[in-house]
């Protein structure tokens, strides 16, 4: 019999935990595995079970973006990598939305376990790995400074909310220098955006035509100052090709290396939470020994 962990995050969402888990449970038995659910009980705890739990034929993790970041954390700290499933059950769940799963956790648990095990691509920003995206600038802060409760009780809704406050602040500019594809380069910029996805934030197709597999992943650069313009660019950007649009800095590499020429005053975004990296100096490569199970719906486009 296979073996299998569910790490269960039991604030992600508004399952029912009494009705859910023991439906998993009796699903995961029914394709041959022994499983074990662990549930999460404070910020990191995810990572320290993945790091310390003997090997599994599969990991699954249950939550939100932030969750599975977590889970990746704690599979990078290993000798000996494990295959993993992401269910989502959070906020926004872009990862979910982009692999082929719908809203209902108990048919995704079956997509997933019908579907393949594909390698992807994973970045990591300081050796710390990211699922999907990390940034910083306008609009990076709201994903972790939006209170817990307001996201269980408002759903994405509470992004907007939050993000409609920061709408009427003064728009900051990151005096950055930065190596790319063996170019050096130093600017002010408004935000920054690095992404290894075709959903961000809600928004689909916010990239065209990417490839999990690729060894690139993207990044954007912006230096608008006025946010209007900012906001009017970003709806342009997901209509047209973003190298022909002012203002926007777009590129597909493989490793990128930033650096901050002023202190930061508020820390980068990953996957939806707070870096807890202050140096101001990051180094963004790719790790591609990372194996996932996902359902079949998107392989044929989000793979080479």
């Amino acid at each position: 019999m296979k073996k299998c962990t569910v790490v269960y995050n039991p604030n992600s969402g508004k399952y029912n935990k009494e009705e859910l888990l023991p439906k998993i449970k009796k699903i995961l038995e029914e394709y041959d595995y022994s499983v074990v659910i662990k549930e999460t009980e404070y910020k990191g705890h995810a990572t320290e079970i993945v790091k310390k739990c003997e090997h599994q034929d599969l990991l699954i993790s249950i939550g939100g973006d932030g969750t599975f970041n977590e889970v990746m954390t704690g599979n990078f700290k290993r000798k000996k990598r494990l295959i993993l499933c992401h269910l989502p059950s959070g906020t926004t769940n872009d990862i979910g939305a982009m692999w082929g799963y719908g809203k209902n956790i108990i048919q995704n648990l079956k997509l997933a376990l019908d579907g393949e095990v594909k390698r992807i691509d994973i970045c990591t920003i300081n050796d710390r790995p990211f699922v999907y995206s990390a940034g910083f600038g306008k609009f990076m802060n709201i994903p972790y400074e939006t209170p817990r409760e307001l996201k269980k009780k408002l759903g994405h809704l509470a992004y907007i909310k939050e993000g409609l406050k920061d709408f009427f602040r003064k728009v900051k500019l990151y005096d950055v220098s930065y190596i790319i594809n063996g170019e050096e380069y130093r600017g002010l910029f408004s935000f920054t955006l690095i992404t290894n996805a075709n959903r961000v934030a809600g928004i689909n197709n916010f990239y065209k035509d990417i490839k999990l597999n690729d060894n690139r992943f993207e990044v954007l650069m912006c230096n608008i100052t006025k946010l209007k313009d900012i906001i009017k660019t970003l709806y342009f950007f997901t209509l047209y090709d973003a190298s022909k649009i002012p203002g926007f800095y777009f590129y597909k590499t493989d490793n990128l290396q930033i650096k901050f020429n002023s202190p930061l005053k508020k820390p980068l975004c990953i996957d939806g939470e707070a870096l807890d990296d202050f140096s101001g100096k990051y180094n963004i490569k790719i790790d591609h020994d990372v194996y996932v199970l996902m359902p079949s719906k998107n392989i044929n486009s989000l793979f080479v």
